[in-house]
């Protein structure tokens, strides 16, 4: 049976290994953000994955991921970090689902062009399996992804944000390209139709994919 526990008592006794995760982030963040900021990112990615973890094991390195990630974003929205690569975030409901899937499928057709990031507003506690399902089907191995929270960091650091039912719960910030993508929920659907909705996305992601790489061809 999964143990389940207060986000407070897990922090407890989770404190010394997170300040070895803090640690090795302040070397790697080192001249940009300063030691306090890093295990204040850290500690405040832990809280929020914890909140709806389903397996409590997998925290410490959820945590070093998604905390590495913020941090990568903050220091591009700061100016601290350059880059060329156009950012994309992918944001749904759970993060469970739709999201997921395109978040996925435009690594895929991006090939290393496109930094892709996806978040939920009210994150699940795993993914859909009918939805890891659908993805295996393509080659795509998603038993390692996690719902993630929608944070400010990731939506100030992308240049384009993809909305999929969330409502008005991303913030807006000019100079971003916002698209809402109208895409049917798969959770609760047979797998035949996870597969439409998959095959769905991936159109849409093909049409994206295209839109960025062909405009920063003509830049070049």
């Amino acid at each position: 049976m999964t143990e389940h526990r207060e986000p407070s008592q897990g922090l407890q006794d989770q404190t010394e290994l997170l300040q070895r995760i803090s640690a090795r982030l302040a070397d790697r963040f080192s001249g940009i953000f300063a030691a306090e900021t890093v295990e204040r990112y850290v500690f405040e990615s832990y809280t929020a994955l914890a909140r709806t973890a389903k397996i409590t094991a997998y925290l410490p390195a959820t945590t070093e991921h998604f905390a590495t990630d913020r941090l990568n974003a903050l220091a591009k929205s700061k100016g601290a970090l350059s880059t060329e690569t156009p950012e994309v975030l992918f944001v749904c409901v759970q993060n469970a689902g739709r999201s997921q899937m395109a978040a996925a499928l435009l690594t895929v057709e991006a090939k290393g062009r496109i930094k892709v990031r996806s978040a939920g507003s009210l994150p699940a506690e795993e993914l859909d399996p009918a939805v890891v399902t659908v993805m295996a089907e393509m080659g795509l191995d998603l038993t390692r992804e996690y719902p993630k929270p929608l944070t400010d960091d990731v939506v100030r650091a992308s240049d384009v944000v993809i909305t999929m039912g969330c409502g008005d719960s991303c913030p807006i910030y000019p100079g971003k390209r916002y698209e809402d993508w109208d895409l049917t929920e798969p959770a609760g659907q047979p797998v035949e139709k996870v597969r439409e909705i998959r095959d769905h996305i991936h159109d849409k992601v093909k049409a994206l994919t295209a839109s960025l790489l062909t405009k920063e061809t003509t830049v070049l």
